[in-house]
């Protein structure tokens, strides 16, 4: 004790003492590898719950943002076809939700919620706030079909807002819609806006369907065409309304046969 007390031992200690830690560490850090080895399988499973719980939540919170992204867009569709309804009350309209679309490359129509038993008969007119759609081409109970005016089998009755001259609008299989049977001597430029005249019975007046987008003249053609825009962005096309109070008529029976 006097030989400690005079610290004689100091060295010795110090070295005991040391590899005494270090002893100690070597072991704690073995402990500690091996309770990690042991509990490391249930900390990856209950990360990879976790983490499948998250993705999940994520999920349903993604679909809830799109659901009421959707719910905006359709509020506001609605919201300006009925502006549009109201801009013009000498017609009356059934809204109408798209349900389908054509499969064929060749065929253009549109496929809506509404048929005879919503007072839908074949022949009226359809459109959005935008322009012109087409018109109801066949109809059943609860639904109806709509041939757009891109279809090849549609001609719709025009004329030039800023020329007040008439002409044909014809739909083709490639979606594009020609204005044709216009004279050589109307001036026409692009920019300029195409409405329904009302002639032939299939579409009440001033309904508008697109503008001018170029034009083909040629010194030996009778008449000139003009490629038009629609105004309709028809594969957008979610709501629609069907102007239920027109009656269309077909003159098909008057017009002489060569």
């Amino acid at each position: 004790m006097a030989l400690a007390l005079g610290g004689y031992f100091s060295s010795a200690s110090s070295v005991f003492t040391d590899s005494l830690v270090n002893l100690q560490f070597w072991f704690s850090s073995r402990f500690t590898a091996l309770q990690d080895f042991f509990t490391a399988p249930r900390d990856i499973t209950s990360l990879r719950q976790q983490n499948a719980e998250l993705q999940a939540e994520v999920a349903e919170l993604q679909a809830q943002v799109i659901q009421l992204q959707q719910q905006v867009g359709e509020t506001q569709i609605l919201a300006a076809l009925v502006d549009f309804s109201r801009a013009r009350p000498e017609n009356t309209y059934k809204a109408a939700a798209v349900i389908g679309r054509d499969p064929s490359p060749f065929l253009h129509y549109i496929i809506i919620n509404r048929g005879s038993n919503d007072g839908i008969l074949r022949g009226m007119p359809v459109v959005t706030n935008q322009g012109l759609v087409g018109r109801v081409d066949a109809v059943i109970a609860d639904a109806a079909r709509v041939q757009l005016i891109t279809d090849p089998a549609s001609t719709v009755n025009v004329r030039l807002q800023n020329a007040e001259e008439e002409g044909a609008l014809v739909g083709s299989v490639t979606g594009d819609v020609i204005l044709q049977m216009i004279p050589q001597d109307v001036n026409v430029e692009s920019g300029d806006l195409v409405l329904t005249s009302g002639l032939g019975g299939g579409y009440p007046p001033d309904l508008i369907v697109g503008q001018v987008v170029n034009v083909r003249s040629r010194d030996f053609d009778l008449f000139q065409q003009a490629t038009i825009q629609p105004v309709v962005d028809f594969n957008r096309l979610k709501i629609v309304l069907v102007i239920v109070n027109f009656k269309p008529v077909d003159i098909s029976p008057l017009i002489p046969q060569p």
